[in-house]
């Protein structure tokens, strides 16, 4: 239903109340979902007046995340999500937390409530997960570091929650990521090495799916996790185009890669990020739907249009993929004794070699590379770099 006007004690109108309570009891329901924000007073007092559970959007959320994380990283940026939200309900949530315990000796003052005492280990907890979670943040830091020394560019899929991300994954990598239909499938990331029609590799990621009034202290919670985004040279923003809701989806991930420090400009761009649309599930649409996202897609280059089912555009979007990695090269002049092989070996799989020359001792090679893989091969020792 829509509200027009929210009440501070209900939320709902006494009218709507009223008539939600007599068909929760007809039903015999004992859980109850608001699609929106309950404090924890109307909260307390819905479930008072339909006499089962409620819970608010953010409540059904950290369920389907503590049902959906397997790694030890994403139980504990659930559990810390899930603390947060605990702590913010404790007040005037139960009455049996309001009981006071004596505090030691004749002279003592009246001691913690039991209120008082949840919330200082709720406290304490979130400080020891805060650790936790920061000891793997580092951890990620330092893959990071290994992975550009490998090195290889990162591209990460994001987009709405169902949108297909697991199953292009899959397609792309031929992982075996699970993907199904349903919410929050996948909440831990997961990466895996392809190589793009030009022979060059990059690391792809599979991230936890964004849904529409993601609560902030979740965006918090899962900082870690998104992380992976943010290293990322490459954005594929997946889109299940033929959701009835799709446009009102793509400003929901905007809205949250805003909330990550990341957006896009006129051309698609921000800072080191460039974003792709890969316009997924095109083997729904059928007419006039499907003309129109193939034309969409066709005067865009930075929109593909694919179908993770059927495999139908994924050469197209890899093709997208190693079009934008190019833009970033630039062209070098390189000289390279002849006999480090290992060097010669890295510029021919990390860059494009457009002329080489050999004398005695030396080869003397112009290669497109991009700056990250420039400031590597500078880094070489026995290496001249000439810069135009």
């Amino acid at each position: 239903m829509n509200l027009a006007e929210p009440r501070p004690a209900t939320l709902l109108g006494r009218g709507s109340v009223a008539r939600l309570g007599e068909v929760i009891k007809e039903l015999q329901a004992e859980l109850v979902v608001i699609d929106g924000h309950l404090s924890p007073g109307q909260q307390r007092t819905l479930e008072k007046a339909w006499n089962a559970k409620v819970i608010d959007r953010t409540g059904l959320i950290l369920e389907i995340f503590g049902a959906r994380a397997r790694t030890r990283e994403g139980q504990l940026q659930v559990e810390l999500a899930h603390l947060e939200y605990q702590r913010s309900r404790l007040v005037r949530s139960w009455t049996h937390l309001e009981r006071q315990r004596g505090g030691f000796g004749f002279l003592g003052g009246p001691g913690e409530t039991q209120i008082e005492i949840d919330r200082r280990l709720i406290g304490e907890r979130i400080v020891r997960i805060k650790r936790e979670l920061e000891t793997v943040t580092r951890t990620r830091a330092l893959h990071r570091e290994a992975r550009a020394r490998v090195p290889y560019p990162v591209v990460a899929l994001v987009g709405y929650t169902n949108a297909g991300k697991s199953t292009l994954f899959n397609a792309l990598t031929k992982a075996g990521v699970v993907a199904r239909d349903q919410l929050f499938a996948t909440l831990d990331p997961t990466m895996r090495t392809i190589k793009l029609p030009s022979g060059r590799q990059v690391i792809m990621s599979d991230t936890v799916g964004f849904v529409s009034d993601l609560p902030h202290e979740l965006v918090a919670a899962f900082r870690a996790t998104l992380e992976e985004v943010l290293a990322a040279e490459i954005i594929v923003h997946v889109r299940d185009i033929a959701h009835d809701e799709t446009e009102a989806q793509r400003r929901d991930v905007e809205d949250v890669l805003g909330q990550l420090g990341i957006g896009a400009d006129a051309q698609g761009e921000h800072s080191d990020h460039v974003l792709l649309e890969a316009l997924n599930k095109i083997d729904l649409l059928a007419g006039e739907s499907l003309t129109r996202t193939m034309g969409a897609s066709a005067r865009n280059p930075r929109s593909v249009a694919v179908s993770a089912v059927t495999g139908e555009g994924l050469e197209r979007l890899l093709a997208a993929i190693d079009r934008e990695l190019g833009r970033t090269r630039r062209s070098l002049g390189v000289v390279v004794p002849l006999q480090d092989g290992e060097t010669l070996a890295w510029l021919y799989r990390n860059g494009e070699v457009l002329a080489r020359e050999d004398d005695d001792s030396e080869a003397h090679l112009t290669v497109l590379l991009d700056a990250a893989n420039t400031a590597r091969l500078e880094k070489r020792q026995a290496i001249k770099v000439l810069r135009p």
